[in-house]
């Protein structure tokens, strides 16, 4: 039962991702069309190698660019993880701590 809502949110990342390159291909192909219609010197053939060029070079980059933006939040992850876990840690001494505290007050006063 737990398996399925880990497969549907791997699923919706999955599709998100998808539809995020898309967005981005759409883009840079704008992008590069601007760029080689002020170079109108370059014929036809010449003008679609620029932008494919351009095209492959600037979707490198923005993969990079993820890739590097999706390692960092993982290493972020980890370092808030490790800060709740010993937060956590330290409530937990606290409250037995406390309730040590109590006991001994308990004895004390009842005994």
């Amino acid at each position: 039962m737990d398996e399925q809502p880990v497969d549907t949110r791997a699923f919706l990342n999955e599709i998100e991702g998808h539809l995020l390159l898309a967005s981005e291909r759409e883009q840079v192909h704008a992008t590069a069309a601007r760029f080689t219609a002020s170079l109108d010197w370059l014929t036809e053939h010449q003008r679609a190698e620029v932008t494919r060029r351009f095209e492959a070079e600037h979707l490198a980059l923005v993969r990079a660019s993820w890739q590097h933006t999706a390692e960092r939040a993982r290493e972020v992850r980890g370092e808030y993880e490790e800060v709740y876990r010993d937060l956590r840690r330290r409530l937990l001494a606290r409250w037995l701590l406390t309730c040590a505290a109590v006991a001994v007050v308990l004895l004390l006063v009842c005994g």
